[in-house]
């Protein structure tokens, strides 16, 4: 298994790099998990250039996307979406690993 990334997240990442005049070729999507919010870990979305040995990596429609180890434990399976509708717009997190979520969609415990 892996991360997926769906295409309309690409995108949205695409033009995220693009707003922020980043390095296409330098620049990788950094997936983590962190312990807090209301279920007790908050995923973590960051673009950076940083990039570890230890870290799993994927490239999905064009975005490199990273995951440290220790994260990967929690995340590997998860789909990455990203939702522009009426009541708002992000970055939307199906994990199979999750045990809860909250009504936010930002956090989950497993």
């Amino acid at each position: 298994m892996a991360i997926d990334l769906t295409e309309t997240a690409a995108r949205e990442i695409k033009t995220i790099i693009e707003q922020q005049e980043l390095d296409t070729q330098k620049v990788c999507l950094r997936v983590g998990v962190k312990g807090g919010g209301c279920s007790g870990f908050n995923y973590l979305l960051d673009l950076t250039e940083q990039e570890r040995e230890t870290d799993e990596q994927f490239v999905q429609h064009g975005i490199k996307v990273v995951c440290d180890p220790k994260s990967y434990l929690y995340l590997n399976g998860t789909r990455i979406d990203f939702k522009d509708e009426l009541m708002g717009r992000g970055f939307v997190f199906n994990n199979p690993n999750a045990s809860s979520t909250c009504g936010c969609g930002s956090s989950f415990s497993a």
